[in-house]
């Protein structure tokens, strides 16, 4: 399936009637924005603040500090986020990567697709990981695709599912041809929207979207035989 632009906009404008501005995402520097992308892997954001709030105690949301921290010292601040051992040595990678490049202002020079490949070539670090700190951190104009918007996209009839990564984040990105902030904000609104509204099991009855979702009208029909 190829997704429409009047399609994703009617989308992003009920789901930000909804909900309105997200503001995400949650940090004071765009290091932490880069830290708290790999601890999200596989875990609850809840979990994320917990270790975040370890790192900031232990004073590791510095990189160069992060970096020669000794390995077991950074997976006990990071232990609530699960997976404590890959993503500590994640982190640490992550932090080698920028001081290869100069820093983070120095990396903020590299072009689009250079900043993407380097990001990609970092151990542990996937397309998702990488649009996320692309986007949040760096401010570029990238889709972030996740779980939230597979189901989301799916149910709404949009998508079947199956479409690689990168096939799903070009045709958002034609589709829209936005802004960081408009990316920024409908990718908050998604995950939002999914924890809210459109879980697991859905509470279709009171979602902003039930007139455009396929899912929701095939659910309401099925009620009235």
């Amino acid at each position: 399936m190829t997704l429409e632009c009047a399609e994703i906009e009617a989308v992003y404008d009920a789901l930000y009637g909804a909900y309105g501005v997200q503001d995400w995402w949650p940090a004071a520097t765009p290091f932490e924005v880069m830290v708290g992308a790999i601890l999200t892997q596989r875990t609850s954001w809840h979990n994320v603040t917990l270790a975040l709030a370890n790192m900031r105690s232990a004073g590791l949301l510095d990189p160069d500090t992060l970096e020669r921290t000794q390995l077991p010292d950074l997976e006990q601040a990071v232990r609530p986020a699960g997976f404590f051992r890959q993503k500590a040595v994640r982190l640490q990678a992550l932090c080698t990567w920028l001081a290869a490049h100069g820093g983070f202002a120095a990396a903020t020079k590299l072009s689009d697709t250079d900043l993407r490949e380097g990001l990609l070539a970092i151990k542990g670090i996937g397309p998702e990981t990488a649009d996320a700190i692309t986007l949040y951190a760096f401010r570029r104009p990238v889709f972030v695709v996740d779980a939230y918007f597979r189901r989301l996209f799916s149910r709404i009839g949009m998508l079947d599912g199956t479409e690689p990564y990168d096939v799903l984040r070009t045709d958002v990105e034609r589709a829209m041809c936005a802004t960081t902030e408009v990316y920024g904000e409908f990718h908050a609104l998604i995950v939002t929207h999914a924890k809210e509204r459109c879980r697991v099991h859905p509470a279709c009855e009171s979602c902003a979207l039930n007139t455009l979702c396929e899912y929701a009208r095939t659910r309401a029909g099925s009620r009235l035989h």
